[in-house]
């Protein structure tokens, strides 16, 4: 809110260039705001999928969670009045990778009763196929 009293005042004040750079700053503002949103979700799906694999055994539990968080990166990504997203393949790709390690340390909590250490439970999967199936759930996911 602060934000808009400021840009308020440099409009009043005809100071265009400050106002331009507050917009610009608001901007990234909202689309980090964005991608710290996606990434907890990705994070979410990647527990499931490491558990699925780990465990060889899926739950309703689990597969709602995963329909959840695909909703969610889906909604969160789509740009509605652009007709965009604010993360592309790549960088939908590059979360994944980032949030992967984070998402074992969590799984090897829940997996099994949370019998194995991160670690252990890391060696139970192919990190690459987990990636990869995440990726491709994100791509391919319509809002019915």
């Amino acid at each position: 809110m602060e934000e808009l009293l400021e840009l308020r005042g440099y409009i009043e004040q005809q100071r265009y260039p400050e106002a331009l750079h507050l917009i610009e700053e608001m901007e990234e503002m909202s689309r980090e705001d964005k991608v710290n949103k996606i990434r907890s979700f990705m994070e979410v799906l990647l527990i499931h999928l490491i558990k699925q694999m780990a465990e060889k055994r899926s739950t309703r539990s689990w597969e709602l969670s995963i329909k959840h968080a695909l909703r969610q990166i889906y909604r969160t990504n789509h740009r509605h009045k652009a007709h965009g997203t604010y993360l592309n393949q790549q960088e939908l790709q590059d979360f994944i990778t980032k949030s992967y390690l984070d998402a074992v340390e969590y799984a090897a909590s829940e997996a099994f009763g949370g019998a194995f250490s991160p670690t252990q439970l890391g060696q139970m999967v192919d990190r690459h196929t987990i990636e990869q199936q995440a990726l491709t759930l994100i791509q391919n996911y319509r809002e019915e």
